[in-house]
């Protein structure tokens, strides 16, 4: 999993670290506001986004396009 720290500056997303992510990548941010969560929330979402770190590993992952269609359509 990769993760970066970011800040709103002037209304802009700024993250705080450079990345390796080829030039032109498209990334979809989600807000998560820690007050919204319990640890056993937290912890329970931890371990999904582990869950499917390794199945695109293995190689069981789907395309992040094919993902936000399938959740637009829901």
């Amino acid at each position: 999993m990769v993760t970066f720290q970011a800040r709103v500056e002037n209304g802009r997303i700024v993250v705080d670290c450079g990345t390796d992510l080829p030039e032109g990548t498209q990334l979809t941010l989600v807000v998560v506001e820690d007050d919204e969560m319990g640890d056993e929330e937290r912890a329970a979402l931890e371990e999904e986004i582990s869950r499917g770190h390794a199945e695109i590993v293995a190689g069981r992952g789907i395309p992040g396009d094919e993902l936000l269609a399938r959740v637009r359509e829901s």
